[in-house]
C-alpha cells in the first residue's frame, strides 16, 4: 500500500479513540510502542513480514534467527526514509540532517575528509531554466510586469500585468497568455534537464583544460574536480540547479590542487562551459529541439568567513540540505495519486461491476479535477 493510500484509510470519527484504548491495553503494546519509537516518528512506516537468520558458513550452524511472527500484529515496524517533508516530516528531517553533515563535510572537513579541504577553491552555482514565456510573478511590492500597458498579444490578451501578487497568489507561475507559452519546449527542457547537467559537468571540466593550455586527460592529471547539486523547483514548474563546484588535487580532498588552479580559474571558466552546452531532443513530431541553459547565472564564491563577500560554508550547506526534501509542491502540482487505488483507476471491478469506492469515476475518493485545475489568468 502507498502512503497516499494509507492516508486515505486514516480513521474518521471517534472510533479512533476505542482502538487507541484496545491498544494501549494489548498484551504487545511495549513492543509496538517501541518500535514506533525506532522510527523516529515516521508518518508510514513500512510494515515488513518475514523471517532472518545468521548462519555460520563453516559448520552451517544457526548463530540468530528472527521472525516477524512473535511482533504485535505479525510485523517488523521500519522508518520509510522519505526524503519529500510533504510525504514524511520525520524522515526528511533526518535526510535533511544527513545531507547538511555531509556537504559540510565537504566544505569544512569531517567524516574522514580533512579540514584542509576548507582552502581549496569552491563556487556556488546557479544554472537556470530558459525563458518559455512571460509569467506572474511576485516582486516584493511592485507590480508584476509593469510594461506595455496598452499593447496586446496576438491573442488578444494584455502582454503586461500591473497587479501586485501576494506570495501565496494562485496565479504565480502561470503564464500571462498561456497560448503564448511555448509548453512544448518548457515541456522538452524540463525532461531534459539532467542531460544539460551531465554535458556541463564535462563542459567545465574541458573548459578548465583549454583556459590553462592543457588537454583534458592532462589536466586530470593535476586536478580533480567535483561537485555537489540539488534541484529547486520556480513556481513555474521547472527547475534550478543550485550546485557547488570544489578543485581538488587528483587524489581527491586530501590532497590540493596546484597553486594556479585557483579560484579566478574556476569562475573564468564556468561561464564559457555552460554557455556552450547544448541537447538535442530525439526526432518527433514536434521536430527535433536544441536546448540549453537559461541566460541567468549566478556565481558565488564560498568563504570561511562569513561576514566576508560571498557565502559561508553552513549558508551552503544549509541550502543545499533544505532543498533535497523539497518536491514539485513548490510549484503548485500535486504530491499524491490521482487514481482510485480499488480499481486502479478504471471505474470498474470488473465488466458488469462499477468500483464502488471511487463511484466510477477512476478518481481517488474526495479527488476534484476541478480543484487541480489551474486558474485562468489574464493580464491587467
Amino acid at each position: 500500500m502507498s502512503k497516499e493510500e494509507q492516508r486515505d484509510d486514516q480513521p474518521s470519527g471517534t472510533g479512533w479513540m476505542a482502538d487507541l484504548a484496545r491498544l494501549v491495553n494489548a498484551p504487545g503494546y511495549a513492543r509496538w510502542r517501541s518500535m514506533v519509537a525506532a522510527t523516529g516518528g515516521c508518518a508510514h512506516p513500512v510494515h515488513l513480514a518475514g523471517q532472518s537468520m545468521i548462519v555460520d558458513a563453516g559448520t552451517g550452524e544457526i548463530l540468530h534467527a528472527y521472525t516477524t511472527d512473535g511482533e504485535p500484529a505479525g510485523h517488523l515496524l521500519v522508518a520509510c526514509g522519505n526524503r519529500r517533508a510533504l510525504v514524511c516530516p520525520a524522515c526528511s528531517q533526518t535526510y535533511q540532517a544527513d545531507t547538511f553533515h555531509l556537504i559540510r563535510a565537504g566544505l569544512s572537513g569531517g567524516k574522514g575528509v580533512p579540514e584542509t579541504v576548507s582552502a581549496h577553491p569552491r563556487a556556488f552555482v546557479t544554472l537556470t531554466a530558459p525563458s518559455f514565456g512571460p509569467v506572474h510573478s511576485h516582486r516584493d511590492g511592485r507590480p508584476c510586469r509593469p510594461r506595455h500597458r496598452d499593447r496586446l498579444c496576438g491573442h488578444g490578451r494584455p502582454v503586461g500585468c500591473h497587479l501586485l501578487h501576494k506570495p501565496q497568489d494562485e496565479r504565480l507561475g502561470q503564464p500571462i497568455c498561456p497560448d503564448c507559452y511555448d509548453y512544448p519546449g518548457a515541456v522538452l527542457w524540463q525532461a531534459h534537464a539532467g542531460a544539460l547537467w551531465h554535458r556541463f559537468t564535462l563542459a567545465i571540466r574541458q573548459e578548465l583544460a583549454n583556459q590553462t593550455g592543457m588537454t583534458r586527460r592532462a589536466f586530470a592529471e593535476h586536478v580533480k574536480v567535483s561537485f555537489a547539486k540539488v534541484a529547486e523547483y520556480q513556481r513555474r514548474g521547472l527547475i534550478h540547479f543550485h550546485a557547488i563546484i570544489r578543485l581538488d588535487g587528483p587524489a581527491g580532498p586530501s590532497q590540493p590542487p596546484p597553486d594556479w588552479a585557483d579560484h579566478h580559474l574556476l569562475t573564468q571558466a564556468i561561464p564559457p562551459a555552460a554557455h556552450q552546452v547544448t541537447v538535442t531532443t530525439p526526432p518527433s513530431d514536434l521536430g527535433r529541439w536544441t536546448l540549453t541553459w537559461g541566460d541567468q547565472l549566478d556565481i558565488r564564491p564560498i568563504l570561511l568567513d562569513p561576514s566576508a563577500d560571498g557565502l559561508s560554508e553552513r549558508a551552503v550547506a544549509s541550502y543545499i540540505a533544505k532543498y533535497t526534501t523539497k518536491g514539485a509542491e513548490a510549484s503548485g502540482t500535486v504530491d499524491h495519486r490521482l487514481s482510485c487505488r480499488a480499481c486502479a483507476g478504471r471505474g470498474r471491478l470488473s465488466l458488469m461491476a462499477a468500483c464502488g469506492h471511487c463511484h466510477g469515476t477512476g478518481l481517488k475518493p474526495g479527488l476534484s479535477l476541478d480543484a487541480c485545475q489551474s486558474p485562468t489568468t489574464h493580464g491587467a
